[in-house]
């Protein structure tokens, strides 16, 4: 994503009083409080951070909604990494930070997380497919070859309670609406969901449990969609969550999404799952009653972010 520009216009808010409507929406969105026992799990891609000039009154309000969660996901981290860590300052103590290098867009995927609750594991990557395995991704009626991924996804394995479970991070290539752009969004999304069977099907799999979460640049969360199809041709599953409100900001579009196979994970899911949509909350003095809708969502793709995060609850 190019770097939204900068707001010509000033606007001063209160942080405080910010917070206070985050966490009255919260209540209003039934987003659980954090439990033993109960493992809630963010996905949030945090537009161009660490390359957009966020105050600590902004990192302060990011760093609220990332504390209601066990582990966030996080996309377009770009190579500077400071602001995530100033978002880590903002945090109880026992939150740490594990990420990628950086790769295409100059973006990092990160997960913040509670050691309390999880501890990374062994096994902490990227999915890969070899050139002379390419050819295993292919879809009906796309005759582009797969390259591999723009933005590689990022996989961390961590120790949950008694188990373990594999979180995969992605961003994956949008591009624009053309034919060419949605073949190659298609193809990257079924490499998601080949690797995920693959792994399932595996006797040398490091863990059984799999969640993929993050962009998946996906337009509508139905069948029909290109990108939902390409990601759930191999059984992976997109349960319906309490909200069905989009996660972008700016348009109707579905594009982050939490995935996993019914066999393993889902029965951990507890049917708690829902996007926080803090846009319709935050800053009213600048919303002015839907009168200022341009400098509003300017100012907050700006500061805040044009996604919205999307949350699951599972039993650990």
């Amino acid at each position: 994503m190019p770097v939204f520009p900068k707001p010509k216009f000033a606007f001063e808010y209160d942080p405080k009083t910010e917070v206070a409507r985050l966490r009255d929406h919260k209540k209003a969105r039934a987003i659980p409080k954090r439990e033993q026992g109960k493992l809630l799990v963010a996905t949030w891609n945090i537009a161009n951070l660490g390359a957009q000039q966020r105050r600590d009154q902004d990192l302060s309000i990011i760093a609220e909604i990332v504390s209601w969660f066990d582990i966030i996901a996080v996309q377009e981290c770009r190579e500077n990494f400071g602001d995530l860590f100033d978002i880590q300052k903002k945090l109880p103590k026992s939150y740490r930070i594990i990420m990628s290098d950086a790769s295409g867009n100059n973006e990092r995927m990160a997960f913040i997380y509670d050691s309390r609750k999880l501890a990374v594991l062994e096994e902490v990557g990227e999915i890969a497919f070899p050139p002379a395995q390419f050819n295993l991704i292919k879809l009906p009626g796309i005759d582009v070859p797969f390259g591999g991924f723009d933005r590689t996804p990022y996989l961390v394995a961590f120790s949950v309670g008694v188990s373990s479970i594999m979180f995969v991070n992605v961003h994956l290539y949008f591009g624009d609406e053309t034919p060419e752009s949605m073949a190659r969004r298609s193809l990257e999304t079924f490499a998601v969901a080949k690797w995920a069977d693959l792994r399932k099907n595996s006797p040398f799999s490091f863990t059984r449990e799999l969640l993929t979460l993050g962009d998946f640049n996906m337009p509508k969360c139905e069948p029909g969609d290109p990108i939902y199809k390409a990601l759930t041709k191999l059984g992976l599953e997109l349960p319906e969550h309490s909200t069905q409100i989009a996660s972008s900001i700016s348009s109707s579009a579905n594009y982050d999404q939490i995935a996993f196979f019914p066999e393993t994970t889902r029965k951990h899911f507890t049917g708690q799952k829902g996007v926080f949509d803090f846009d319709t909350v935050i800053f009213p003095n600048l919303w002015q009653n839907g009168t200022n809708t341009k400098d509003f969502k300017a100012y907050l793709r700006y500061y805040m972010s044009d996604h919205r995060p999307m949350w699951v609850q599972l039993s650990i």
